[in-house]
């Protein structure tokens, strides 16, 4: 029986264009991948119209170690998990001085999206509950507990989204142990509170993600906290690039299908990009 090729083992030989855009790659984003060099091989100028987009967030508006953080939760998001991006993105920040305690409090943030999943589905019960019993109901009163979760996580999260109120009318329980697992990176005082919402912002802004509460939430927060215009579009920008993820991991695969296929030639674009950013 034939072995399966292997499709991150390509030796073709670049053309001098494709040479040319590998090496402004590795200039401009201080890596390379063999995923890398088969979108190369199967459209360069694909690969160099990214490259122009990625090299957007070159503002420096954001500190380095910020971004890597930034770019390492949306990689660890349980909404993308990009293996490799998560590996690369904790080299770079440790690289950048980044420590464990930050790395870890990184993740444990990006481990609170998951709760997302309440926030959409408990109003829409909540909606047909009201719906089935045919009559116009008043919301019920919290009870004395319930004010004191409300209060819990207002003052740990530093602001109040209706989307809770549901859960924490339904399910009074699962919106306590959530108040009480999310509490844990934000009463640690590793990251800075505006970095803290800039990373939350950068997870729910995210392609693979887009939660419109959240976004709000976070950029009022991250605005109330001192953080700029600039700062946040820097944020949006970082995220905005992770469509490409998709085409790194499959682009192997497609190159392994058609084993004698001439390499591509796209002169569409040309090197020269002079733009500095993390992937």
């Amino acid at each position: 029986m034939p072995s399966t090729p292997d499709p991150s083992s390509n030796n073709t030989a670049l053309t001098a264009h494709q040479q040319a855009i590998k090496e402004e790659f590795i200039r401009i984003r201080n890596t390379w991948a063999p995923q890398w060099e088969s979108i190369l091989r199967l459209d360069s100028g694909f690969l160099l119209a990214y490259l122009r987009l990625s090299s957007v967030p070159l503002h420096n508006h954001l500190q380095d170690k910020v971004k890597e953080f930034i770019y390492l939760a949306i990689n660890a998001s349980s909404t993308h998990l990009f293996t490799p991006g998560i590996q690369m993105h904790l080299k770079a920040a440790v690289d950048l001085g980044a420590t464990q305690a930050e790395l870890m409090e990184v993740l444990e943030l990006a481990s609170t999206v998951g709760i997302h999943a309440a926030n959409v589905a408990v109003p829409i019960l909540l909606e047909i509950l009201k719906e089935e019993a045919q009559e116009q109901t008043e919301a019920p009163t919290l009870t004395t507990r319930q004010l004191a979760l409300k209060h819990q996580l207002t003052a740990q999260q530093g602001y109040w989204n209706p989307s809770w109120e549901a859960l924490l009318t339904l399910d009074p329980d699962l919106f306590e142990a959530y108040t009480n697992f999310a509490a844990i990176p934000f009463k640690s005082q590793t990251l800075a509170p505006k970095t803290k919402h800039l990373i939350l912002l950068a997870l729910d802004a995210s392609a693979t993600h887009l939660y419109k509460p959240g976004i709000r939430a976070h950029i009022l927060n991250a605005r109330r906290l001192g953080a700029t215009v600039h700062e946040i579009m820097e944020v949006i920008e970082i995220v905005s690039v992770i469509g490409i993820h998709g085409a790194l991991i499959a682009a192997p695969m497609l190159e392994s299908m058609f084993p004698e296929a001439p390499t591509q030639l796209n002169t569409s674009y040309t090197a020269g990009t002079s733009r500095t950013a993390q992937p």
